[in-house]
Parts: C-alpha cells; structure tokens; sequence
C-alpha cells in the first residue's frame, strides 16, 4: 500500500494550522497535490503589493519550491486550478503564468470566485508526479 506524506517547506509560505488548517502538499502514489498558494512571500503573512501578475508570479515561486521539495519541478505538473476574483484579471494572470509554464501546458481550469483568502486576487494549486 502506498505511503501518504506531508511535504513542508520554509522556502513556501506555511501558515498557522490552528487558523489554516492545511498542509502546503500532498505526496501520494507517486503525485504530489499542493495547497492553493497565493501571493505571499515565504516569511511573511501578508501579500504582496504590486499586480495579479507579480501575485501570480510569487504563488507559482512558491508551489516551484514546495514541488522542488517533495522531490518534483514544475515541469511535471499535469494539472492547474486556477482561482482570481475577476475574469479582467485572466491576461494579466495568464502573463505571469507563462513565465513558468512551456509546451506542453499542463492541463489547467481556470474559474472567477468571489473572495480568496486574505483579501488576494488569484490562487493557484497544482498536481505534479514525482
């Protein structure tokens, strides 16, 4: 039977359980599954300032270090879910997405919600085999 396992990470933000009550990943199986990230720089508990695509580029910095740690990259992510709380934001959310993500993407949804943690305006979670 295959072992499920936390991975955890000090170069990811990693939030207080008692209030978050999550982990930042996920190995199972071979796949790792991360968390949503949002745009939070490891060592802080607040976003950063600036646009949805610098937001965009700091959550995918940290699911990079969070897949980099349970032993996988970016490269073999198979899977996206993206969240951001208006569709006029999906450009600017697309224009930091590319400068992780190359042929062939991986699959990926993208959906407009009302309100993400934190007040932030995009979310980004991931599945990526080992």
């Amino acid at each position: 039977m295959a072992t499920k396992f936390e991975i955890k990470t000090d170069k990811a933000p990693s939030m207080d359980q008692t209030k978050f009550p999550f982990s930042q990943a996920i190995s199972y199986n071979g796949m790792i599954y991360c968390s949503g990230n949002i745009g939070i720089a490891p060592g802080t508990t607040t976003t950063i300032e600036g646009t949805v695509t610098d937001r965009t580029v700091q959550a995918l910095k940290n699911l990079t270090a969070i897949l980099e740690a349970g032993g996988s990259k970016l490269e073999n992510v198979v899977k996206v879910n993206v969240f951001i709380t208006t569709m006029n934001d999906f450009a600017a959310m697309n224009e930091g997405y590319l400068q992780f993500f190359k042929h062939p993407l991986p699959a990926r949804t993208c959906v407009a919600v009302k309100e993400l943690p934190l007040g932030t305006d995009v979310e980004i979670e991931c599945i990526a085999h080992l």
